[in-house]
């Protein structure tokens, strides 16, 4: 009765959380003798737990650098690097999402942000409105794997995985689908005989390399001083970064600091300084000094604004969290994860049998619901079997997110889809059918993040 229940909701009309809270009410009042209250309990209890707290300050930090003027700094630094290359305003908007990724976190804000520049610069060089919006639509999906990532912090609450370990897991395979989108717009560019769409500037190339020099040699100096040379941590960090807005204030760099978002966020955490959930305040406290102080971009009046945006996704996103926990805990309750747990190892006791199935029903499933309520109903039936099976939680974890947000371009659900269609000005159909050349290097990078584990848990067991 519960799955029927959420169908009928479902088709009814009904937000995917609205349906899930709905379903399991109506259960409870028709076929348990538990009072309606137990509904509310659960959902309070699913959001009752610290690692939340990290949503809402991340989602702070992403709008606090979109609102700052920091995009237009990170695509002036993209167009530096890559903008010379032959179909160079492609280029530019793959690195400019890999570098924006670090930031916001979600793959709706690198295309709602990000993209409105990146698609009509791509229009005004004379691209085709389809390719920019593919290439737009593809490159979002970066903002979820490099992190920080909203979907890890859920994923890591809901399994009970370390979410440093998800946001380091995340860097390479971000790195490779990257590479594998540059080599797309490689080819389109070959194809279509496109050039460069800025005269290539040793000069300015050159400043853009210093910037990535300093981006990674940065920590690196830091781990050699403190890890090695046994340096007093505090002292040298504070060193450490009043060198860095020194180097920043001679050099006038484009995106040193913005881009220092992750890596400073990531070298916390491993190093043991803050917990995830901190790391989200301290992204939140780099960010006001960089709009606030360093840059002068951000007003009180835009602040306000950008928190009250900020409570209005926050309170978005954990509704959600709430009502597919309570959807969840009935699912388990009614023994539905128990029977899918044991038709499927009835099936198959092979674990890239699972892996494939898995990825066929989360790539389904990624179609019609948000990925926040996917990770929260498929963790608690998922996660157990793959366990059971060998299968790293980790690994697992970088799996399902991935499938998730390959969903964000597919209708019905597709929030990507609609967010681009609106930027674009173009329609649904049309906007799909130009994403469609991208799912090849999408779904090739899911094939090697699925079956090549290594990739993915190199880094995670390096510093764990």
């Amino acid at each position: 009765m519960l799955k029927v229940a959420f169908l009928f909701l479902m088709s009814g009309g009904l937000p995917v959380a609205m349906a899930m809270a709905g379903a399991s009410l109506l259960y409870i009042l028709f076929t348990q003798s538990s009072p309606p209250f137990v509904v509310i309990h659960r959902m309070v209890s699913g959001i009752d737990s610290f690692p939340l707290l990290a949503v809402p300050f991340f989602i702070l930090a992403g709008n606090l650098m979109n609102n700052a003027g920091i995009t237009n700094r990170i695509y002036n630094y993209a167009l530096a690097l890559v903008g010379w290359m032959k179909g160079g305003l492609g280029h530019v908007n793959v690195v400019g999402s890999v570098v924006f990724a670090g930031m916001s976190g979600t793959a709706i804000a690198d295309a709602a942000g990000l993209g409105t520049i990146e698609i009509k610069a791509m229009k005004d060089h004379g691209y085709s409105t389809e390719f920019a919006v593919g290439v737009t639509a593809a490159s979002a999906t970066l903002g979820p794997i490099i992190p920080p990532s909203l979907p890890f912090v859920i994923y890591g609450m809901m399994a009970n995985v370390s979410v440093g370990a998800l946001f380091l897991a995340g860097i390479l395979p971000g790195v490779m689908m990257a590479i594998l989108m540059m080599l797309t717009v490689a080819y389109f560019a070959h194809k279509n005989g496109w050039g460069a769409d800025v005269k290539f500037d040793w000069r300015r190339l050159s400043k853009a390399l210093i910037e990535t020099a300093v981006v990674i040699g940065w920590p690196l100096l830091l781990w050699l001083l403190i890890g090695k040379l046994n340096f007093p941590p505090q002292v040298t960090v504070a060193a450490a970064l009043v060198a860095l807005f020194a180097a920043d204030k001679a050099f006038k760099f484009q995106a040193v600091l913005p881009i220092m978002t992750p890596v400073l966020l990531i070298g916390g955490m491993t190093t043991g300084i803050f917990t995830p959930t901190e790391g989200a305040i301290a992204a939140c406290v780099w960010s006001l000094i960089l709009g606030f102080a360093w840059y002068g971009t951000l007003t009180f009046k835009s602040f306000v604004k950008v928190c009250l945006d900020t409570v209005e996704t926050t309170a978005t996103v954990l509704f959600i969290v709430a009502a597919a926990s309570i959807f969840g805990w009935m699912l388990t309750a009614t023994g539905v994860t128990t029977d899918i747990a044991n038709w499927v190892l009835g099936f198959t006791k092979e674990a890239w049998v699972f892996l494939l199935l898995a990825n066929v029903l989360m790539l389904f499933v990624g179609c019609f619901l948000e990925p926040t309520a996917a990770i929260t109903i498929l963790v608690p039936i998922l996660v157990p079997i793959a366990v059971q099976l060998g299968v790293d939680p980790v690994h697992f974890g970088l799996v399902m997110v991935l499938n998730l947000m390959i969903g964000l371009l597919h209708p019905p659900m597709g929030m990507v889809l609609f967010v681009l269609a609106r930027v674009a000005k173009l329609s649904v159909e049309r906007t799909t059918i130009a994403i469609l050349p991208w799912l090849f290097p999408l779904l090739g990078s899911l094939i090697v993040i699925t079956y090549f584990p290594k990739l993915v848990l190199w880094l995670p067991k390096m510093f764990y």
